[in-house]
């Protein structure tokens, strides 16, 4: 094995398509909520064929996540991002066509085989070409695509579908594809990987390497972290635009500014996040921003009618919880300092995407409680996952500033 070299400043090429191919998976991901109403009614959906379609993308990313996770491990970061994107692209596109429910639940895994695998492959790859004590800010940069693309969503779903139609809107959107060439032309490979490509592994020999640094505990650990926390975001924002629509009676215009305070907080709370968790560690970064989460979601579960009657302090609770939502951006850098460089991306994407690939049943629990519990119960199930997050994170060691090719030993 060669050394890998040490980087030495930001590499700014790598966050740019990294974050760009990041931004579109979000965005396609979250768009298909912003139009499931008009979807719905063309194609006559019913309630249940909605939340199990809400699902289904998500489910997929799990499964896209372990195998191109691995295939990453295997054959390079650069060219299975390549893959990962052109294949959420094709699967973008083919929702367009959609005649029914079967063939729009078979786009949208497509679909959501390309998203898995495209989150865990482009951390890891930015991880591995990022200075140490830059890390947390990095991957925070990185994730920050996630309101970015949410906002888009928001605004191509809620303000441009109405006169374009969400089939154009969808096959436009699979223009995406062209980050794939731009990444070919200009992504650089991984310095770590590059080093140590002639590492290999079988599947089996993955799971050998996981047996012999004991790290099964550590990658249950790091999914159910991201079960809690991924379960928050989803739980709340999958259902929120239809939840402002329809229990708010919040116009289209109305949903879409709420929508926005929410992502426009989220990026802000990205952005501190890496600084806080470059200084102080990733744990209380973690903590701190989930429990300022819990602190905006209780008075919009419990004292909605108040707020409604107060615009103003609607619209700081929802930039509140759009904040502490930024404590997304240290799954990127935390997980891929758990895990040694050959199984690296194939346990950065088991755990995450898993976790993620939960969140199929996030519409069917937060409907369960709502038709018991009224509103009340719906947000309810976000505030104690964020609660979840905040303790759980503390059964995983601090990992802030660690060498990156020694983690191996350091498990040991």
């Amino acid at each position: 094995m060669s050394a890998a070299p040490v980087p030495q400043r930001f590499p700014l090429a790598t966050w740019l398509i990294a974050f760009t191919g990041w931004m579109f998976d979000f965005y396609d991901l979250v768009l298909f909520s912003f139009l499931l109403i008009p979807i719905g009614r063309e194609l006559h959906l019913t309630d249940s064929q909605e939340a199990i379609l809400l699902g289904t993308a998500l489910g997929a990313s799990g499964i896209g996540g372990i195998v191109f996770g691995y295939a990453s491990d295997v054959y390079g970061r650069k060219r299975v991002l390549m893959w990962t994107v052109c294949l959420y692209s094709i699967g973008t596109a083919l929702t367009a066509c959609a005649t029914g429910a079967f063939s729009l639940c078979v786009f949208r895994l497509l679909t959501g085989l390309g998203i898995g695998g495209e989150w865990a492959v482009g951390h890891a790859l930015l991880a591995e070409s990022t200075p140490k004590y830059f890390r947390g800010r990095a991957a925070a940069l990185l994730q920050a695509g996630e309101p970015v693309g949410v906002a888009l969503a928001a605004v191509v779903g809620l303000l441009l579908a109405p006169f374009l139609g969400w089939r154009l809107v969808f096959l436009l959107s699979s223009a995406s594809a062209c980050i794939a060439i731009v990444a070919r032309l200009y992504l650089p490979e991984s310095p770590v990987w590059e080093s140590q490509r002639n590492e290999r592994l079988s599947p089996i020999a993955a799971m050998k390497v996981i047996s012999t640094h004991r790290l099964w505990g550590v990658l249950l650990k790091g999914w159910l972290l991201g079960v809690f926390k991924l379960g928050t975001y989803w739980t709340c924002y999958i259902w929120l635009p239809k939840f402002l629509q329809n229990e708010l009676g919040q116009s289209v215009g109305d949903t879409a500014r709420w929508i926005l305070t929410a992502q426009f907080g989220q990026l802000l709370g990205m952005m501190g996040f890496g600084l806080v968790a470059d200084k102080y560690g990733r744990r209380i970064a973690f903590t701190a921003y989930s429990l300022l989460t819990a602190a905006a979601l209780y008075p919009l579960a419990f004292h909605w009618r108040e707020l409604l009657l107060q615009p103003t302090w609607f619209w700081f609770d929802l930039f509140a919880l759009g904040l502490g939502s930024g404590c997304t951006a240290g799954f990127g850098a935390l997980l891929a300092e758990l895990f040694p460089t050959q199984i690296r991306n194939f346990a950065m994407g088991t755990a995450y995407n898993c976790a993620r690939g939960v969140q199929f049943f996030a519409p069917v629990v937060v409907g369960f409680f709502l038709s018991r519990h009224g509103i009340a119960g719906g947000l309810g199930v976000p505030f104690v996952l964020t609660l979840a997050t905040a303790a759980w994170v503390w059964t995983l060691p601090e990992t802030a500033n660690r060498e990156l090719t020694l983690i191996a030993a350091e498990t040991d």
